[in-house]
């Protein structure tokens, strides 16, 4: 799959990026992937290039951009080892909504200008801590999201006053859920919440639970279903045809 890495200047560094495109002439529509907790690595390497076989132009950032030359997180004992848990945690909590509205700007910025790209709006996605970022984007940057996908996404409601579904009346994107089951980070309570806010604000969405683990779209993880992954891949494949166009 033709890619190439590069670099986004944002307003706090330079974030490294890679664009993957599909093969043969564009350009095509621009969609953002956003990584689980664990940031960039092979496994999204391949995620990002299945993407953009489907007929967009897939820009995989490196979120962690902040922390300088990281050292990448073992998937199969992140969460057991306890420093690295809390390491993990830290980068996590040093991504504030705010910071992920203005990178996701740089972002869009940057699909704009290549001429891989097709149009002036675009499509994000992403799983775990990526799906929460998700629908921050699709609620701070609303005139440059077409459609927005999150897949396993914790914390889309919260107490807190950054939680993304305060933000549903700003929306202007389709937006996607697909939730796990058994899932403390997003319980049927809180799919109750979005869909209420979702509703009320007039935003086209669907939101579902998969019968399957946190986790389970992405081939690393402990959690992953393939069953699941395959029907991730037709739903969001569903959600940016009928939103991103050439």
């Amino acid at each position: 799959m033709p890619n190439i890495t590069d670099t986004v200047t944002t307003a706090d560094g330079s974030c490294p990026v890679r664009l993957f495109t599909p093969e043969g002439q564009g350009p095509w529509p621009g969609v953002v992937m956003i990584p689980d907790a664990g940031g960039v690595r092979q496994t999204f390497f391949d995620m990002a290039a299945k993407l953009a076989d489907f007929g967009y132009a897939v820009l995989l950032p490196d979120v962690y951009y902040r922390q300088g030359d990281w050292a990448p997180f073992d998937m199969k004992t992140a969460f057991s080892d306890d420093s690295e848990r809390k390491r993990l945690y830290s980068f996590i909590g040093s991504i504030t909504a705010e910071k992920w509205a203005s990178d996701a700007n740089a972002y869009f910025d940057y699909l704009a200008a290549r001429p891989e790209v097709s149009g002036t709006k675009f499509g994000i996605t992403g799983y775990c801590m990526g799906g929460r970022a998700s629908l921050i984007v699709a609620g701070r940057v609303p005139d440059r999201v077409a459609a927005a996908a999150s897949f396993h996404g914790g914390g889309l409601v919260t107490d807190s006053s950054d939680s993304p579904h305060l933000k549903a009346d700003q929306i202007q994107a389709t937006v996607y859920v697909g939730g796990a089951e058994n899932d403390a980070s997003f319980t049927d309570d809180h799919a109750e919440q979005l869909e209420k806010a979702l509703t009320a604000a007039n935003v086209k969405h669907k939101i579902e639970k998969y019968a399957a683990g946190h986790g389970y779209a992405v081939p690393d993880n402990g959690s992953y279903d393939p069953d699941a992954e395959e029907r991730h891949w037709a739903a969001m494949r569903e959600v940016f045809a009928a939103n991103l166009t050439a």
